[in-house]
């Protein structure tokens, strides 16, 4: 109605003191101006018209940037019961990730005073382990109305000071009751969408901060590991017990144990020498624990353990594996001075401080249990069990040359002589001499029969010609007889 006003006023005045030919040139002027691009305050100052300025209220809420894909399918859903009148993105200078446009920019000196242009939205593709990526938001806002509320919704991601990605949704209604209860019931649609965590529950994750190669860009990664088989873990028969009691019962048991009070989280650490089967037990253990979110938190990553733990909480049953964690745990008395306190004190105190009836299973490995920080290893509550991942013994030795031989023909002459001249190797040695000797007996001739000599060759090339070094690296201590 005001424009109406003005362009009924000035064509009286120019009529009236400049004629036709003015007037031409002033429709002109009025048609190359509704075409230029309206500023986010020209839209505010139209939607909100008739509320004074002192009577619009601004909530804002900070989401961690993890939780990005599902916070923007909670925007959505939460306004599907509105009417929308103006669907804008924000100018790309005004969507650094130092601050963004806010509603303080908006709302200056008693006025809707914000010049950012009205643009296209922006959006980017994160990867949540579907068939294809989820398309997001980046930045924009929204002016809707409710029955006879009017608001605006702005959405923006940001980084934190501590250099985390974080996500913000500010409301702006009128400050009246039928305002606010728009916003709290809002507000409210969005927890219950996010606490849903639909996008990551159930998944393998870990916290990127970095793109991918195919352009998905999120604050949580989704891996996709191979599924191990229950006849794919060898291990001797009382570490397999430990497994099952300590880990796959005990989860069949968890609700049980909280009725009568007792405490449903648990700590596990897996022991033993490097290449012994506790990366492959994991494995198999996240793919057996159906319904279970794991997430994957590598010594570097320590200092985002608090966030690790929120998420944990957040979308448990949940099982928390933290790989080499004498890195962090190193007991004081071998401390060189590497700054690994403050980690292991936050470590500690997250287990601690998680509530007996968190559905919460740690699971920590470490090839140097005897450096391990007593208070860590030590006090009944933060590790339950300890399970030990000995070098394979002739009964396994012999499983796994067949599990890593499958696909050829092996004679029984020849998996007998595998063993004796592996004695106290590990499992990932016998995987690389069962790689190797296949790939001899394909340059050979590509028969289906692995030979001894296969073996032989294969054994010769790990065992001298890398020299100690390479043996160490594949995980022999021991005596291995590599045939005539």
């Amino acid at each position: 109605m005001q424009f109406i006003y003005e362009v009924a006023v000035g064509v009286a005045l120019i009529l009236t003191i400049f004629g036709v030919p003015a007037l031409c040139i002033y429709a002109g002027y009025l048609i190359w101006k509704r075409k230029q691009p309206r500023t986010i305050g020209e839209e505010l100052r139209s939607h909100f018209a008739g509320v004074p300025l002192e009577r619009i209220a601004v909530s804002k809420r900070s989401f961690p940037g993890h939780v990005h894909a599902d916070l923007f399918r909670a925007v959505e859903t939460a306004l599907e019961e509105s009417r929308t009148h103006v669907f804008s993105g924000l100018e790309a200078a005004a969507n650094s990730y130092t601050g963004g446009t806010d509603f303080n920019s908006l709302f200056q000196s008693g006025g809707l005073v914000g010049t950012q242009k009205m643009e296209a939205p922006q959006y980017t593709e994160i990867d949540v382990g579907e068939d294809k990526p989820l398309r997001v938001l980046s930045s924009g806002l929204w002016a809707l109305s409710k029955g006879p509320v009017r608001f605006v919704v702005l959405f923006r991601t940001c980084e934190t000071r501590r250099g985390t990605g974080a996500c913000v949704v500010e409301v702006a209604a009128p400050d009246d009751e039928a305002g606010t209860s728009l916003v709290q019931e809002f507000f409210a649609r969005l927890e219950s969408e996010v606490v849903r965590a639909a996008s990551y529950r159930g998944k393998i994750l870990s916290f990127e901060r970095e793109s991918s190669y195919a352009g998905t860009a999120s604050g949580m990664k989704v891996h996709r590991l191979k599924n191990v088989a229950r006849d794919e873990v060898i291990l001797p028969k009382a570490t397999l017990d430990l497994l099952e009691r300590n880990v796959i019962r005990f989860v069949a048991q968890r609700q049980e144990l909280g009725r009568r009070a007792l405490s449903r989280k648990k700590g596990l650490l897996f022991y033993g020498p490097p290449g012994t089967g506790k990366t492959h037990t994991i494995r198999w253990l996240v793919g057996t624990l159906e319904g279970h979110t794991a997430l994957l938190i590598a010594a570097q990553q320590m200092g985002a353990l608090g966030e690790y733990l929120k998420v944990a909480r957040l979308l448990q049953p949940s099982v928390v594996v933290i790989e080499d964690v004498d890195l962090i745990a190193l007991d004081r008395s071998l401390d060189d001075g590497r700054s690994t306190q403050a980690l292991l004190h936050e470590l500690l105190n997250e287990m601690d401080g998680l509530r007996d009836d968190c559905d919460v299973t740690f699971i920590l490995t470490t090839n140097r249990p005897q450096d391990l920080e007593q208070a860590l290893a030590s006090r009944p509550g933060r590790i339950d069990q300890a399970i030990e991942f000995p070098l394979p013994d002739a009964e396994g030795r012999e499983k796994l040359v067949r599990l890593y031989g499958r696909g050829c023909e092996l004679s029984d002459e020849l998996v007998r002589a595998v063993v004796e001249r592996t004695e106290k190797v590990s499992a990932s040695f016998i995987k690389e001499l069962m790689r190797r000797a296949v790939q001899f007996r394909l340059e050979r001739n590509g028969a289906e029969d692995l030979l001894l000599q296969d073996v032989d060759r294969a054994l010769d090339e790990m065992l001298f010609s890398g020299g100690s070094l390479n043996l160490k690296l594949l995980g022999a201590s021991g005596r291995i007889d590599a045939g005539e």
